[in-house]
C-alpha cells in the first residue's frame, strides 16, 4: 500500500507539473529557471537549501524576483530520479542544481548534455565520470564537493574521546558509491589506531533499526557514521537509535550534534550549498561549467555536544573543547 502512495504520489508530482497551460507553455518565461533535484525530501534540506539561496543572492540573483526554482524531491525513492531529471531536461530549464547524493548528479548527467549542471559532489567526480578533471571539468557539470577524505580524522577523534576503546563499528551504506573510500580510509586508519573495525550496512530504515539491534548485540566501544544522504535525511533516527542504544557515535556533520548526537567532524555541508549557489548564479550570467574548477573543501568543524556526553557518562577531554569550532551545551 505504502508503494503503491508513493507511486501515485510521484506520477501527480510529474503529471501536475505537466499541466500548464497551453499559452504559458507557448510563451518565453520572464525570468531564468532553475531546476533543483535532490533525491530526498523537502524538510531535512530546508537550512541547506537556503544556504543555495544565499550564494545565489551573491550573485545577484533573487528567487521570486529575477529567477525562478522548479523543486524536485525523489522522497527517497531513488527510482524516480531518472523522471524527474528528464522532466527538468524536457522543460529546458537554464541550470540544473542537484543535491542529495551523487546519483541526483548521475541522472542529472544522463539527461541532458547541453544544460549546465551544478552538483554538491559526495564522492570523486573523477572517478565517477561526472568529470574530467577539477580544474577542468570538460562538460556540462562543475560544482563542490563534500568529500574530503575525513574519515581517518573521525575515528581519530572518536579514539580520543574514547580513549580506552577496542572496537568500534562503522555504520554504511553499500548503495552509496563514496562507501568505498569511507571504508578504505576508515580501515586504514583503525589499523593506525590499534583497533578493531567492524562494519554494518544499512540503506533503509528497517535495515537501519536492524543495523542498531547488532550494535546493541555486540555491544562495541562506539560507532562511527559514514557519510551518506541516506544518513543525512535519517538523522534524527539515526540520532535517536544512538540515544536508545546508549552507543557513543561519532558523525559525519553538525547537522548530527544539533539534533542530539554525540559528535561530528567534517565539511560544512552549508558553505557547499552556498558555493554551488554561487556558481548557478555565475552560470546564469553567462559563464560556461567548463570554465569553472570543481571546489574541494578546505573548512572542516569539529562540534561536540556536551549534554550527549553527560547523558552517556563520557567526560570530553580539554584537548577536544579546546580545539571544537561548535560546543553544544
Amino acid at each position: 500500500m505504502a508503494i503503491n502512495i508513493a507511486r501515485r504520489k510521484f506520477i501527480a508530482t510529474l503529471g501536475g507539473a505537466a499541466a500548464w497551460p497551453l499559452a504559458a507553455r507557448a510563451q518565453q518565461p520572464a525570468m531564468p529557471v532553475i531546476g533543483f533535484l535532490n533525491s530526498a525530501s523537502a524538510n531535512p534540506f530546508e537550512h541547506l537549501v537556503q544556504a543555495f539561496r544565499d550564494g545565489l543572492g551573491e550573485a545577484g540573483y533573487v528567487e521570486g524576483r529575477n529567477v525562478a526554482i522548479e523543486y524536485r524531491w525523489a522522497e527517497g525513492q531513488i527510482d524516480w530520479l531518472p523522471a524527474l531529471a528528464a522532466d527538468l531536461a524536457q522543460r529546458q530549464v537554464a541550470v540544473i542544481v542537484t543535491s542529495g547524493g551523487d546519483v541526483s548528479a548521475l541522472a542529472a548527467k544522463a539527461a541532458t548534455s547541453s544544460i549546465p549542471i551544478v552538483s554538491t559532489i559526495g564522492g570523486d567526480p573523477i572517478k565517477e565520470g561526472l568529470v574530467a578533471s577539477f580544474n577542468r571539468p570538460g562538460g556540462n557539470l562543475t560544482g563542490a564537493t563534500l568529500f574530503a577524505y575525513s574519515a581517518a580524522k573521525r575515528l581519530e577523534l572518536l579514539h580520543e574521546l574514547i580513549p580506552k576503546a577496542v572496537t568500534i563499528m562503522a555504520l554504511f551504506d553499500p548503495s552509496d558509491p563514496v562507501v568505498v573510500l569511507d571504508r578504505e580510509a576508515a580501515q586504514a586508519a583503525s589499523k593506525t589506531l590499534g583497533l578493531q573495525l567492524r562494519f554494518v550496512n544499512a540503506g533503509t530504515m528497517s535495515e537501519l533499526e536492524t543495523a542498531f539491534e547488532t550494535v546493541d548485540r555486540d555491544r562495541p566501544d562506539g560507532l562511527f557514521v559514514g557519510s551518506n544522504p541516506f544518513f543525512n535525511f535519517q538523522r534524527d533516527q539515526i540520532v535517536g537509535l544512538a540515544a536508545r542504544h546508549t552507543i557513543p557515535t561519532i558523525y559525519p556533520f553538525r547537522e548530527f550534534p544539533a539534533a542530539g548526537g554525540l559528535i561530528s567532524y567534517g565539511t560544512r555541508l552549508a558553505d557547499t550549498y552556498r558555493q554551488v549557489g554561487i556558481y548557478t548564479g555565475r552560470i546564469l550570467k553567462g559563464e560556461s561549467p567548463t570554465d569553472l574548477p570543481v571546489v574541494q573543501p578546505t573548512k572542516f568543524e569539529l562540534v561536540i555536544n556536551l549534554k550527549t556526553a553527560k547523558t552517556l557518562g563520557i567526560t570530553v577531554p580539554n584537548s577536544l573543547l579546546a580545539t571544537a569550532d561548535e560546543v553544544i551545551e
